[in-house]
């Protein structure tokens, strides 16, 4: 059965709804970037640019490095916003546009995150970079799909006994990231450790500005979890979507990230913007070793 029209939305030119890419404009090799103007900064590097195009905030470059075709797109903001482009990206490699049905082999995409964030973590300092071998759920996206397969229990248990998780909270959903692309982006300059992803940037992320917070100390219980070695090493809005998404369709993602702040000593970097150009070029050359 085709799937329909309301479901699967496509432009008058044939391409994907929000995207606007049919399936010849993207490589198999992608990176994400939160802002739009971050994309030109990874694709300044680029030995040639085939194709780039943009809408609303979603912009797509498809080029070359080092002989190597890849994709860079840019999310936006937040886990909302990754639901949109991953099932918009999976469908561009695994659904036949034109007859609207699964394709029968399925194209198993590799997704690298080039972020910012902000460490929350002492001994990981400003100026770092940490690849997310996890990443912990904490807004709730992921829940309307069936996660059941990828969730890690005894992780997530562990994490709302510490806490004192509020039940009237989303229940946290702890994801890995895909071990081929780690082993192609770690090295002794890279920090390892578990990615909390929050829905929002004030409240959920323990900022008090004019509201107070359901739990004024649950930052201090975050910094503070320890399961087996698994601790929450940073903070920010994107990666466990990205995670969840990429492993429930079968896709590789790592997220990469560019320390410009530590909240644990109140640091932020001098410099963050050196920060994540030495970051997008350090991945750039792991990516196309």
């Amino acid at each position: 059965m085709s799937i329909k029209h309301s479901e699967l939305i496509l432009n008058p030119d044939g391409s994907i709804y929000h995207l606007n890419l049919r399936p010849e404009h993207i490589s198999t090799d992608i990176i994400f970037v939160g802002d739009q103007y971050r994309v030109d900064k990874v694709t300044q590097h680029f030995d040639n640019i085939e194709f780039s195009t943009q809408k609303r905030e979603f912009k797509t470059t498809t080029g070359t490095y080092n002989g190597k075709r890849l994709t860079v797109i840019s999310t936006g903001i937040g886990p909302d916003n990754i639901d949109i482009v991953l099932n918009e990206l999976d469908a561009l490699v695994n659904i036949d546009l034109d007859t609207r049905q699964p394709k029968e082999k399925h194209t198993q995409l590799n997704i690298t995150r080039i972020g910012t964030s902000g460490s929350l973590q002492a001994d990981i300092p400003v100026n770092s970079f940490l690849l997310s071998s996890h990443s912990i759920d904490l807004n709730g996206m992921l829940q309307s799909y069936q996660v059941e397969e990828i969730a890690h229990p005894d992780v997530e248990e562990a994490f709302i006994n510490h806490t004192n998780w509020s039940a009237r909270k989303s229940y946290p959903l702890v994801v890995a990231n895909g071990k081929s692309l780690e082993e192609k982006l770690v090295s002794n300059k890279v920090h390892l450790g578990m990615t909390a992803t929050a829905g929002g940037f004030y409240g959920p992320q323990g900022r008090v500005l004019r509201l107070a917070l359901q739990d004024a100390d649950l930052n201090a219980k975050i910094d503070s979890f320890n399961h087996n070695g698994i601790r929450v090493t940073n903070l920010e809005m994107e990666t466990s979507a990205i995670y969840g998404l990429s492993k429930l369709l079968g896709h590789n993602a790592a997220s990469m990230n560019a320390l410009i702040a530590n909240r644990a000593n109140g640091t932020f970097s001098e410099d963050p913007g050196k920060v994540v150009a030495d970051l997008i070029k350090y991945t750039l050359d792991k990516l196309t070793e």
